[in-house]
């Protein structure tokens, strides 16, 4: 069982899969939100989204950095694995963007089911926070 020192919440992040591959490939080392994770938080449990729908990972959090959209991209273009004009779309209207950066990265030996392994009727549209019980599947699952 792989062991994580969740001394703070655990978000449940819905994610692309092409991203969430990404990240388990150590190619993408932040992740893009439009909302600031609570400032506890230690960990992200990664839900890869449609065709995948499976809990297929979990990354620690190293940091986050909230700024204006143009100087987040200029300060994590070469680390988000996404195109410019995606980034600044996804960011449309919005003062205030988000990178969480990404630490240690574990993929699952088997990808757990959201609702039959976590619990978890619906898929977050963004994120939501995690019960340590359910962390704690997530963990022997690694």
């Amino acid at each position: 069982m792989a062991q994580a020192a969740a001394t703070g919440r655990v978000a449940l992040m819905s994610i692309h899969p092409r991203y969430a591959r990404a990240i388990l490939e150590g190619r993408k080392t932040v992740e893009f939100r439009k909302r600031r994770l609570a400032d506890d938080v230690t960990h992200v449990v990664i839900y890869s989204t449609l065709p995948d729908r499976a809990v297929v990972g979990y990354f620690a959090v190293e940091g986050q950095e909230t700024s204006t959209p143009a100087s987040l991209w200029g300060q994590f273009h070469d680390r988000g694995v996404i195109d410019e004009s995606d980034f600044f779309t996804y960011y449309a209207g919005r003062d205030r963007a988000t990178g969480i950066r990404v630490g240690a990265v574990t993929r699952l030996r088997t990808p757990l089911s959201l609702t039959l392994d976590l619990g978890v009727a619906h898929p977050p549209q963004s994120f939501q926070y995690l019960p340590s019980d359910r962390f704690a599947k997530v963990l022997a699952a690694a």
